[in-house]
């Protein structure tokens, strides 16, 4: 089962499809469906390709394929896709058919720099960072430019991209977004003792950042890691 809201992007991309050839980009997406960020989009996009219904085109940073229909559409679907004339259970290509590329390339949310030192506020862009999928395995995935030098024994340097799987929770020794206190985000090896909330850097000059727990929300896990040569 799609909720409203899949439905409705689902039947916009068919129908910008069939009008001009090419994919909606993010923005258009995040109008159509009223959404306040282009987050929730991205989320959209991954919930939709882990079901079989797109799947983003390799190496091209604004190309999603239907492969195809939900067969209740038409009953599930709102007036942000009223116009939408897309057969129900209309197969566009079935999943199983689908090549699996070489060189498949996954455009990711780049959210601006993010502290391997004293913690500095994330900020939300509109840029992407192109990804080799293989780097990434399941789950919604953002970018992030390191700034800072406290996480070097980790092999984390500055310039670095860390790659981030979102979520909410975390293990004790695992590397984390942390933001802190609501503004600020850094990035750490989260660790608990005693009722509080120790976010310890990787870098013998740093001392570790202890919080109250209700100061710090993980907004994600480190999954890898991107470095330019210059």
């Amino acid at each position: 089962m799609l909720t409203r809201k899949q439905h409705e992007l689902i039947r916009f991309i068919q129908a910008r499809l069939e009008e001009t050839g090419v994919s909606p980009s993010f923005e258009e997406m995040k109008e159509a469906l009223d959404l306040k960020s282009k987050s929730g989009v991205h989320r959209l996009i991954s919930a939709l390709e882990e079901r079989g219904f797109i799947r983003r085109l390799p190496n091209r940073a604004r190309a999603l394929e239907v492969l195809r229909q939900p067969e209740d559409v038409n009953s599930k679907a709102s007036p942000a896709a009223a116009n939408v004339n897309t057969p129900t259970a209309a197969v566009i290509r079935p999943p199983e058919a689908r090549p699996a590329p070489a060189n498949d390339v996954i455009e990711v949310p780049l959210h601006g720099r993010i502290a391997a030192g004293v913690p500095i506020e994330a900020l939300e862009t509109s840029a992407t960072l192109p990804v080799p999928a293989a780097l990434l395995g399941a789950g919604e995935h953002y970018a992030l430019e390191v700034s800072g030098d406290s996480m070097i024994e980790a092999g984390i340097l500055d310039g670095d991209y860390a790659l981030i799987r979102r979520t909410d929770s975390a293990r004790d020794g695992e590397i984390v977004v942390a933001l802190v206190r609501g503004e600020e985000a850094t990035l750490k090896y989260l660790r608990r003792e005693n009722g509080r909330v120790r976010l310890d850097p990787a870098n013998s000059a740093y001392e570790p950042q202890i919080y109250d727990p209700r100061e710090v929300v993980v907004q994600g896990k480190l999954a890898g890691l991107l470095r330019r040569y210059h």
